[in-house]
This record gives C-alpha cells, sequence and structure tokens, in this order.
C-alpha cells in the first residue's frame, strides 16, 4: 500500500525492486490512487498495480473487496495513513507489515520499530523508511535500491506524436528553435538529446522558486546550447506562459503530458532543473542529472534517491524544515525566495561538468 503522490510512487519502487529480487516468484501488488498509477506503467518489479479514486467511498469499497478476493498472505503498509490502514487490514493477510509509529498499529500482525534504529542513523530519507519495513522482516535492503523508473514504447511513440502536433503548427512561422529528441527506444546506449527540462511549479508556494528566476536560468542553458523544454498541468499553464514571456530565449511548454510521457521526456533530458516535487524524482529515476531547488522541504527525507549526478540547492534557515503549508516565521516563504540564480547557474555548472559526487552530502 502506498497511497499518496508523485513523488512518493516514486520513492516505493526501491522497495519494491528489493522485495521482487528477494523473492522472484512471488506475485507482488501495489495499491496506489489512480491518478497516479500511470507512474508505474512497464514497471517490472510488480506483477499488478490495483488502484482507488482519491475522495470516493464506493471506490474504496469496490478496491478493499477486491483485494480480498485476491488472498494475500502479506501486507505491506508503505506509508501509514488510515485509508492504507483500512486497506491493509482489510486485505485478511495473515501477515500485515507496519510500523509502530503507526496509528490504529493494533490492526497489524507485525510491527517495526523506527527505520532511525534500523539504519542506525540521525536522518532517514523516504526510500530508507519503506526499505527499513522490509528489512526488519528479513528481506535484503543493505545495497539500498536506487529509484528506478521504465520508459515505454507507448510513452515515446504518444511523446513524438505530441512534438510532431507543436511543429506542424509552427510551419508557417519559423522555428523559435532546433529541437531532436531521439525518440528511438532502440538507441538505449545514450538517449540523452541537447535539450533541458524545466519544471517550475510545485505544490506549495514554500517550494515554488520564482518563475522569473526559472527564466533567467533558461537563458543560461539556452547560452550553454541547450534550450528548455517547460512542463507543467494544464492548472497551472500560465506559469508557463509567464516562464515564455520572462525569457529572452524561446522556451518549449507542454501542460497535457501524459505522466509516462513525462517520464519518457525525463528520459532523454541532458538536464533537470526544477523545485523539489514529484517530477524531479521521476527524472531522478531515469538517471537523468538534476538540479533540484529546495524551500520548506526535509532535503534528509526527499532529495533525489539516484545514482545520477545531482545536487541540491537551498538558502539554510533555522525554521527549515517545516510542513510548508504557509511561512510562520516570516510571513512570506523566505526559503525558497533567499535561493540565487546564481547558486543554481553554479550547480547546473558542476553538474554538466561531471564535478559532482553522486554522493555528495549536503
Amino acid at each position: 500500500m502506498r497511497l499518496r503522490s508523485i513523488g512518493d510512487t516514486v520513492l516505493s519502487t526501491p522497495s519494491l525492486i528489493a522485495l521482487s529480487r528477494f523473492l522472484p516468484d512471488a506475485q507482488i501488488d501495489i495499491l496506489l490512487e489512480d491518478w497516479v498509477a500511470p507512474v508505474l506503467d512497464g514497471f517490472d518489479a510488480v506483477d499488478n498495480v490495483l488502484t482507488v479514486s482519491r475522495n470516493d467511498k464506493k471506490s474504496r469499497l469496490k478496491t478493499a473487496w477486491q483485494i480480498r478476493r485476491n488472498r494475500y498472505d502479506v501486507a505491506f503498509n508503505l506509508h501509514g495513513g488510515t485509508t492504507a490502514t483500512f486497506f491493509v487490514r482489510a486485505s485478511g493477510a495473515k501477515c500485515r507489515v507496519g510500523l509502530t509509529s503507526y496509528q490504529y498499529n493494533f490492526l497489524y500482525t507485525h510491527l517495526a520499530p523506527s527505520p532511525l534504529e534500523f539504519w542506525q542513523t540521525e536522518h532517514a530519507h523516504s526510500a530508507e523508511q519503506q526499505l527499513a519495513l522490509l528489512g526488519f522482516v528479513g528481506i535484503p535492503v543493505a545495497d539500498k535500491p536506487k529509484s528506478r523508473l521504465v520508459v515505454t514504447e507507448q510513452a515515446l511513440k504518444s511523446l513524438e506524436e505530441k512534438f510532431n502536433a507543436v511543429k506542424a503548427q509552427r510551419r508557417k512561422g519559423a522555428e523559435d528553435f532546433l529541437l531532436e529528441i531521439n525518440f528511438d527506444q532502440s538507441k538505449i546506449q545514450n538517449p540523452k538529446s541537447k535539450f533541458a527540462l524545466i519544471h517550475p511549479t510545485a505544490a506549495f508556494d514554500t517550494k515554488q522558486w520564482s518563475t522569473e528566476n526559472f527564466a533567467r536560468v533558461a537563458e543560461f542553458l539556452f547560452d550553454k546550447g541547450l534550450p528548455t523544454i517547460a512542463v507543467a498541468t494544464r492548472s497551472e499553464r500560465r506559469v508557463l506562459e509567464t516562464l515564455q514571456q520572462t525569457s529572452r530565449v524561446p522556451i518549449r511548454i507542454f501542460d497535457n503530458l501524459t505522466l509516462p510521457e513525462i517520464t519518457a521526456l525525463a528520459s532523454r533530458a541532458k538536464i533537470f532543473v526544477g523545485n523539489d516535487s514529484g517530477i524531479a524524482h521521476i527524472a531522478a529515476a531515469v538517471e537523468t542529472p538534476s538540479i533540484v531547488i529546495f524551500g520548506s522541504s526535509n532535503i534528509n527525507h526527499w532529495r533525489p534517491w539516484t545514482n545520477a549526478r545531482h545536487e541540491i540547492v537551498f538558502e539554510p534557515l533555522p525554521c527549515q524544515p517545516c510542513t510548508g503549508y504557509f511561512c510562520k516565521e516570516f510571513g512570506e516563504p523566505e526559503c525558497i525566495r533567499r535561493v540565487s540564480v546564481v547558486n543554481v547557474t553554479d550547480a547546473i555548472e558542476k553538474v554538466l561538468s561531471n564535478k559532482v559526487s553522486v554522493n555528495e552530502s549536503i
């Protein structure tokens, strides 16, 4: 059970990898919210992705009955939320595994102590917390697998169609820049193309860097021979348009990409630059070098979980991290506002020049 967002889903993949390699003949299913389930399209460490609709009681009951009928032997709750706990109990599994810190922990048959105790550390990444839950019951996790997603042929094909549609619309005028992307999955040795992927939005204002600052970054990247593609959702299109309007260089924007298409696009990018978000975790999971800008978030818990080159950019403040819903300390989110363009471009230089170590601590 892993009910929540894009990043949470991506960061469940190390646990799925560890479980599937330990029990290669077992059927391994995962329950996700329906809107985020496509992130795991083609992922080979699970047999079935079960889904449930958010805030839909009928969907919950239907899913609960499906889980019950599947007669699982073991149910893991990788998050601890009350809805996931309901599904764990409804499964009827003989072994129901969770952490002692979970609410309603009496509904579990096996309770694990804090992941910090398992790893013997002061901090634990989200991926490490989930891996610890498996490790407590005997699954080998010491190598801490990194997050991984699959780029499907279907996603590459539909992504290419959307790019061609944009080209067709612009035939009457001059192209804003030459952009060639490798859509051929057979060329897997070096699928990266000469463009940068930017994701300029985030869930909260305390995590969203200034759009104008992203425009300066796009200019910097363009001058280095890397034109920018920016992605967001349809509801965030205004941010994309502002990014275009405030940049002196052309930026191609997409607000209509599916999650598998974003995964495919991220896998082709030379570098990713964005806020701490689910899209940043997608880029990390396809081993794209990345720059992630942090505001209110817990860096130790949410940094990219990847072997790819990456840099974290943040402005340390005594109040960081916080819940992020709003800024209690300053009224305005100074943690994200104080991150300078220079610090981000310096981080880009380090990643592009391969001077940063993937294991470099913050």
